[in-house]
């Protein structure tokens, strides 16, 4: 919207036409989202807390989160007005991808709204069936695959790269690449949702890893780095840094307040819907193995949910004192905040190691 108003401007004014440069809005769209959260956090928490959405707290699990029951949920609003309204804002609206990030974040949010509200409104505990909440995801994820195999039918758009390598391009078909956005979009949407379980601990990594995707978008969208750089360029793939800018600033405004101790938690709403955007962004810029490296602490967490529930059908045992793996580590001793902060850390070195795949090839 400001864009167009921008543009509209620079028709008779010249200085305006510098808010076509993407990387300037980036820089806004991170500023305004954050200053959205700031200014409508202490608002939203409050008026969470008079609905009474207080977070449950497992019974079996750490005895010091006991004291966070109560502690208001579904503050994943929050991050996806701010979104929201700065892509909206800053964002190109004539740009197919932005509609498509937009689209499949807010409709993923919606489906963590209905199960959180089931949970903590309704005080229904099994909240929205786990079979409501794949056929959800899947016609999401699906959908995507759909559109993007129409928007981008050539082997760049549709093939499967493989990072530090120049040439490697497995040709999926449009099949193939609609199963690829599937397994992308659906796995690292419930793979942030399961890492949201210690205060702060999915939101930085989240802020982490669509900071270094602004970089790759930049890159997919620009012809002549991508040439250079040796990775597939995806037309309108730049604008991108909008969407991922705003995420940034949004995940940090919403940090603010769930830096331990937590006054609110994003819930559902939130995690499932940043894990789809993400997820999403990864697939339109093809760069689905460098979200699985940088992303590398969501998808543990995943995977000692799948070792831990296979495990126990099969011999009986757990091979984690708790999962997801967060909670082993503090049934072994660990405070919240050494995980937490351990977390972050590992993610830090996970994204450079993804950043450096634009290099080394």
């Amino acid at each position: 919207m400001l864009l167009m108003l921008m543009q509209w401007l620079g028709e008779s004014v010249r200085a305006f036409n510098v808010f076509n440069y993407l990387t300037l809005r980036a820089v806004l769209a991170t500023i305004t989202a954050l200053g959205i959260s700031w200014v409508l956090g202490p608002y939203v928490i409050r008026k969470l807390a008079e609905l009474k959405v207080g977070q449950a707290v497992r019974d079996d699990g750490p005895q010091t989160h006991l004291v966070k029951a109560g502690t208001p949920t579904m503050g994943g609003t929050l991050i996806l007005l701010s979104i929201g309204l700065t892509t909206l804002l800053w964002g190109d609206l004539k740009n197919s991808y932005v509609w498509l990030v937009l689209i499949v974040t807010m409709a993923t949010g919606v489906i963590g709204f209905i199960d959180d509200y089931k949970k903590v409104a309704l005080k229904n505990p099994k909240g929205l069936s786990a079979k409501a909440k794949m056929i959800g995801q899947s016609a999401i994820a699906i959908g995507s695959g759909i559109f993007l195999v129409n928007v981008g039918p050539d082997a760049a758009n549709t093939g499967f790269i493989i990072p530090f390598y120049k040439e490697i391009l497995y040709p999926f078909g449009a099949i193939g690449f609609c199963v690829l956005t599937y397994f992308v979009i659906v796995g690292t949407s419930n793979a942030v949702n399961l890492t949201d379980g210690l205060d702060g601990l999915a939101i930085m990594p989240v802020v982490l890893v669509a900071g270094a995707f602004c970089i790759f978008a930049y890159v997919a969208g620009n012809v002549k780095f991508a040439t250079y750089l040796g990775v597939p360029h995806v037309a309108g793939a730049g604008e991108l840094i909008v969407f991922c800018a705003a995420m940034v600033g949004a995940g940090l405004g919403f940090l603010w307040f769930n830096a331990y101790p937590a006054e609110v938690f994003m819930g559902d709403v939130g995690a499932l819907a940043l894990g789809a955007g993400l997820g999403v962004v990864a697939v339109i810029v093809r760069q689905e193995i460098v979200l699985l490296i940088m992303g590398g602490v969501f998808v543990v967490e995943a995977l000692s949910v799948m070792i831990q529930v296979a495990s126990f059908k099969m011999t009986g045992k757990r091979v984690f004192r708790m999962a997801p793996l967060h909670h082993h580590y503090e049934l072994k001793g660990w405070k919240e905040t050494q995980v937490v902060v351990r977390f972050w850390i590992i993610t830090m070195l996970l994204v450079l190691v993804g950043l450096a795949t634009l290099k080394l090839r």
